[in-house]
């Protein structure tokens, strides 16, 4: 996938996205304010989470439950200083258990990531639009 998108398309970007995965850890790249959080709630949406969506900038972790009870742990690594930090917190448990996990900041973390993990690159256009790349 590669495509420009804006906030009116987000939620048919959050399907394509889900549908087209072939593995559940998605790794977030982007600027600050490119629109990770965003796109991550959206996608929560669609997965079904019922709760509140907020980014765990100083949780570094949230759970949230879907309508089917299933789990997605949304991950903010950007306060992380050092990888051991997340293995204290017990990463491994979390991306090894076949649930979604969204992770923001993956590059903080990268030598802990599964090597099957999806790459989602986002970039902010000059009209104001997004584009993403999945790899």
């Amino acid at each position: 996938m590669n495509k420009n998108y804006s906030l009116e398309n987000l939620q048919e970007v959050a399907k394509e996205i889900i549908a087209s995965v072939k593995n559940k850890t998605l790794l977030f790249y982007g600027q600050m304010g490119v629109g990770k959080t965003t796109l991550i709630k959206e996608i929560c949406r669609e997965l079904g989470v019922l709760d509140n969506i907020s980014s765990p900038t100083f949780s570094l972790v949230n759970e949230y439950q879907t309508s089917e009870n299933n789990k997605v742990f949304h991950f903010d690594f950007y306060r992380i200083e050092d990888e051991n930090e997340a293995l204290d917190m017990g990463i491994e448990d979390y991306l090894y258990n076949n649930d979604w996990c969204l992770i923001e900041w993956p590059e903080n973390v990268e030598n802990l990531l599964p090597l099957e993990s999806v790459a989602i690159h986002l970039s902010t256009l000059e009209n104001g639009q997004r584009n993403i790349q999945l790899k």
